[in-house]
């Protein structure tokens, strides 16, 4: 005849949990002072939790947004989401900013000693940068991913960008010293010959992390601000299907490349070589960057989003 369960002792259990949770004693002191094993004590605890007896409820502190984080994890498949508390009426230079100093947060929690850093230009990765905290432990690599674009002068010049992020992080530095986007295939062909680029170009393979912005296919973007690109250009662009670009690689609705002569012009990372890396950081927020992040998640471009509150509800819906 089977034995029949003991019955649950729910007066110990709750005694049991109480001295742990509220009175914070051991699992060895409470073992002592009830004069039960310690192997016992743990699986008291353990069934005060199947029993609901003891119920763990994780209180986010404001400003946080760890549930909107999760549920856009799931979501998207990413491996991170941090999001940032943002007011509603900034304009977008505010909104970046702020995201490139969360942005500048998550680098130097999670750097890892041998990283090696793939950026290029950006406002918001101008942000990052600006909000670093200098680190002389750092054993980092800094590479450029794509050749210059816009005015060499300017702060989001990709150059000047990797090379204060490599000073900051006390590590090395691999530049691409070539234009970002030339006048034919020809010219590209040429400095391809260049022993400095192609140097730079077998860096891609070896970058562990990537920080990169995500533009919109839009006249106000920052590449037609720069006059990277002529209004003509972009026509064709959107054209052909294009929402946005990262990298000056641009991508349709579905976060798929789009094929134009124009790739054939760009000295750079390929979307396909940025997919490659283990973690793809896409730093993007704003009312006008809803629609183009969405397009890169379903793509999967990038693999950790830092972005604003109200866009991380608006990718939700």
């Amino acid at each position: 005849m089977a034995r029949k369960p003991n019955p649950v002792d729910l007066r110990l259990l709750g005694k049991v949990s109480k001295l742990y949770y509220e009175q914070n004693l051991t699992q060895q002191e409470i073992s002592e002072r009830l004069r039960l094993s310690r192997p016992k004590v743990s699986r008291l605890i353990q069934q005060a939790h199947k029993e609901g007896i003891v119920q763990i409820t994780v209180v986010s502190p404001p400003g946080s947004y760890t549930d909107l984080e999760q549920q856009l994890e799931e979501k998207y498949g990413l491996q991170e989401v941090v999001v940032i508390d943002t007011d509603g009426s900034a304009p977008q230079d505010a909104v970046s900013r702020q995201i490139g100093i969360a942005a500048a947060d998550y680098l130097q929690q999670t750097i890892q000693d041998g990283d090696v850093i793939g950026v290029f230009w950006g406002v918001t990765l101008n942000n990052m940068v600006s909000a670093l905290q200098r680190c002389d432990a750092c054993n980092v690599h800094v590479v450029q991913m794509v050749g210059g674009l816009g005015p060499p002068e300017a702060e989001e010049h990709a150059t000047g960008l990797c090379r204060r992020m490599a000073q900051l992080l006390n590590g090395k530095l691999t530049l691409l010293p070539a234009p970002g986007l030339v006048d034919n295939a020809q010219v590209k062909e040429v400095l391809l010959s260049d022993s400095y680029v192609r140097n730079a170009f077998q860096m891609f393979s070896r970058i562990t992390v990537a920080f990169l912005g995500i533009g919109a296919a839009s006249p106000t973007s920052w590449i037609m601000r720069n006059d990277v690109l002529s209004t003509a250009e972009l026509n064709d662009l959107r054209a052909a299907g294009a929402v946005g670009e990262t990298a000056l690689r641009f991508f349709d609705a579905q976060g798929q490349p789009v094929e134009t002569p124009l790739n054939d012009r760009i000295l750079g990372i390929t979307l396909d070589e940025l997919k490659q890396i283990d973690r793809v950081v896409g730093m993007v927020g704003g009312p006008e960057k809803v629609d183009v992040v969405r397009a890169a998640m379903r793509g999967h471009l990038i693999d950790v989003l830092i972005t604003d509150h109200l866009s991380a509800q608006a990718l939700l819906v």
